[in-house]
Order: structure tokens, then sequence, then C-alpha cells
């Protein structure tokens, strides 16, 4: 399907001025023909908690990244993005080797108020390795590699019944004022995780994990060491179903 092409307003403007002034300072001088893909499978494994790629790939905390290059952001229907991606995605912003390798090198500098609260790749190298990984995942090939999940409840040693457990969305904006003293619900993470929109078997299994001590946070681990199955999903809920504030 041709999408429409959109005219380049102010915001477009604003995020290639600085995209222009990131690649400034961190210019492609990396040859993407001497980029590592073998390399950039390795790097990958510190996004894929919150994206997937490959054959089956879904969307989690993040969307997937199958024929990411080329792609407006903010575009895919099915998936909650936040209002900045989205506007920035009406603005004019592709994603491109360049303004893919702008973002990773500084999510929030491009697109002021993402909910990405990854801080950035330094290494220019490091990014063209791993554009150059995922790069093989924007073609119709049909031999794409399976994607791996990213949190399961094995992973923490969760009895994977806590994911059946009902939430209640109501009891979860009821408990959620304490989550909301650190996490904002705006869509931007002001050095804070943003946790609106997660997908509720993501939230449940991070949660469970600070409770038990496998993810180690001394604030996380209080909090959640205070929450039974039915409020930790309760709140699971209420996040999945919240909205950006505007």
């Amino acid at each position: 399907m041709r999408r429409r092409s959109r005219t380049i307003g102010p915001a477009a403007f604003a995020a290639f001025r600085l995209l222009g002034a990131a690649l400034l300072v961190f210019p492609l001088a990396v040859d993407a023909w001497s980029a590592d893909a073998e390399r950039g499978k390795a790097l990958f494994l510190e996004c894929k908690r919150c994206h997937q790629v490959g054959q089956g790939a879904k969307h989690r905390i993040g969307p997937e990244l199958n024929d990411v290059f080329g792609r407006a952001a903010g575009w895919l229907a099915d998936f909650r993005y936040s209002a900045a991606m989205k506007a920035a995605g009406a603005g004019g912003l592709v994603w491109t080797e360049a303004t893919l390798d702008a973002f990773l090198s500084d999510p929030t500098a491009l697109v002021p108020g993402s909910r990405m609260s990854f801080r950035g790749m330094a290494e220019a190298g490091d990014r063209a390795d791993l554009l150059a990984w995922l790069r093989g995942f924007s073609s119709s090939r049909a031999d794409l590699p399976l994607a791996e999940p990213t949190a399961t409840p094995e992973e923490y040693g969760l009895d994977p019944q806590i994911l059946t457990v009902r939430g209640d969305p109501e009891y979860g904006a009821y408990l959620a004022g304490e989550c909301t003293t650190c996490h904002r619900t705006d869509g931007s993470d002001q050095g804070i995780p943003s946790i609106t929109g997660w997908p509720f078997d993501d939230f449940v299994i991070a949660l469970h994990a600070y409770k038990r001590g496998k993810r180690v946070h001394p604030a996380m681990q209080l909090v959640a060491g205070r929450l039974s199955d039915e409020e930790i999903a309760a709140l699971a809920a209420y996040f999945r179903d919240a909205e950006d504030d505007p």
C-alpha cells in the first residue's frame, strides 16, 4: 500500500535540525560495508527486552522492528506509540540509516518525550553493527529467524500461572499513586522509564522479578515486595490501558 506523502512541517524541521547536529557529533564514519552484522546480533540482546524482530515478532514494550528501514516514525497502526513519536512521524520523520543512528545515539534528543528509556549507544561502531543486523529484517525474505521473547516467566523462575491472574484497572488506578510519584504518565521518562502502555505480561513479569529479588533495584524491590499478585495484576491492567497526558 502506498503511503501518502506529507508536507514537512515545523516539527520535522526541528527534528532534522537535531539530526544534523547529531550527525556532526556522531558522523556515520563507520563504513556500512565494514559493519559486523553478527556482532550486531549480540548487541541486540540489549534491545530484546522491549523489541522483537524476525519471523513471528510481536509488539512488546516497544514495537516490532521488521521492515523498520523506510518506515515513518509512529506509523504502525496496531502499536500504541507515545504522543511524541506519533507527532515526529506526522512531521515527516522516517527511519533511515542516518535517523536510526541519531536515535540510537540519543533517543530523546531526536524525539523529545519519547517513551523509549534507552540511554543511547555511544559508540558509532556499535550502532553501525546493530543497524547492519537489523537491515537484514527489512526485506521480504521468508527465511527470517524466529524472534526471541522479551522476558518470560521461566527466565525469572516464576510460575506461568501468575499471568492468568485477572487485573482490575479501576483498582489499579487507585494503587497507581505510589507509582506515579516517580514514573510519569505523559510519555516521557525524565530519568525514570515510562510504564504507560506496557503490555500486561511484561509489566507483571517485571514486578514479580523485583518482588523476588531476581531484578535488583532497592526502591522497586521495596514497592513490589508489598504488592499481592492481584495488586500487581491490577496495576498492569491500569498502566496497559492508561493514556498519555496531552
